[in-house]
Parts: structure tokens; C-alpha cells; sequence
């Protein structure tokens, strides 16, 4: 073989290396990167943590000792008879709230027999991730899907009756459509939902 021929078998060799080499490295970066994110899976479950702790909180810390102290109630209309928001109408005020900062991520509780049709699930998913998560709800129900060209995660997460205020509320109240909760019934769930990708 000539000498211009052994050059070209190198170069060769050299180029197929440096090429081997360079994709070996992206795909060691690309699964270090893969490593470094945190799931959708994750990412509702720590929202959904905080969520649960701060209704839990405001029930125990605010709504019980005010009303053991006979200082203020939760009502359903707090707005206009100067009380406070019922811990669910504390969750849905904090998710509205949280909408209007135009992130495209929301929280809000709903359920299979709703005080007000608004409450109930949204779509299909919805109505199948309440469905699960009634029968078994260690475990949260979660999904993709898209809407206006973006793409969401949504986890929904058992809702039990935290407090008496919740039992008492939905088995009075004129509209429910069950009328026999207990404390700790799962009563629907916390749906969170989260951008996966940007507007086109």
C-alpha cells in the first residue's frame, strides 16, 4: 500500500474515532442532563405536598382554634358575612390566585358528586384519574395531554375530609349529592397541572 494510501486509511480511522468518540460523549452528557431533571411525576407531588400542608395548617392553626375560641366561623358565604373561607374554599382561593400569575400551572379540588357542577372533573381524565382515585387512593392518577399547542402533566391526588367542617358542609348542604360522609372519606381530589412544554 502506498504511503498516500496508509494516510487515507488513517484520516480514515482518525475521523471514524473522533466520530464514535463525539457521540459517546453527547449521549453521556444527554443522560447526565436526563439525571439532573426532576419528573412530572415529582413536580406535582411537590405541589401537591405544600398544598396539603398549607390546607392542613390553615384548618388545624386558623379555622379549629378560631372557632373553639368563638372568635370567628368558616362559612360558605365568608365573603359577604365576615368569616372565614371553608379549608376547600381556602384551596380553591389559593389556585385562583396562583392562576392569575399566568404560569400556566393550576391546582383545584373536584369530585364525583359535587356541591356545584364547576367542582366536577373537567374532562374524561379527569373523571377516570376521581374514579381511581376513590378506589385506591394511596396512589396519585396521572397523565399528559395538550391543549393550544402546549403540553401539560396533570396529577390528581385523593382528597379526604380533613375536618369536621368538611363532613358537616357536604352532608347539610342543600345541593350535595351525598349526604353521608365521614372524617377521613376520600370526597374527590386535588387535580395539579403543570406546563410540560411552551406556547408555540
Amino acid at each position: 500500500m502506498s504511503r498516500n494510501g496508509l494516510w487515507i486509511m488513517a484520516a480514515g480511522v482518525a475521523g471514524f474515532v473522533a466520530a464514535v468518540t463525539y457521540w459517546v460523549i453527547a449521549l453521556a452528557v444527554a443522560e447526565s442532563r436526563k439525571a439532573d431533571m426532576v419528573s412530572p411525576e415529582r413536580v406535582t407531588s411537590f405541589i401537591h405536598a405544600v398544598i396539603d400542608a398549607n390546607r392542613a395548617n390553615y384548618t388545624q392553626n386558623v379555622v379549629d382554634k378560631l372557632h373553639t375560641q368563638g372568635v370567628v366561623e368558616a362559612l360558605e358565604h365568608w365573603k359577604e358575612e365576615k368569616g372565614l373561607p371553608l379549608p376547600a374554599q381556602f384551596l380553591l382561593e389559593s389556585g385562583r390566585l396562583v392562576a392569575q400569575k399566568d404560569m400556566k400551572l393550576s391546582f383545584r379540588l373536584a369530585s364525583l358528586t359535587p356541591i356545584y357542577v364547576w367542582n366536577g372533573p373537567n374532562s374524561e381524565f379527569e373523571r377516570r384519574g376521581l374514579e381511581v382515585v376513590m378506589k385506591a387512593p394511596e396512589k396519585p392518577f396521572t397523565g399528559f395531554y395538550q391543549q393550544a399547542g402546549i403540553r401539560y402533566f396533570q396529577g390528581i391526588y385523593a382528597d379526604r375530609a380533613v375536618s369536621e367542617s368538611c363532613v358537616s358542609c357536604h352532608n347539610g348542604h342543600a345541593n350535595s349529592p351525598r349526604r353521608d360522609y365521614k372524617l377521613n372519606d376520600i370526597m374527590g381530589g386535588v387535580i395539579v397541572t403543570i406546563p410540560i412544554s411552551e406556547a408555540p
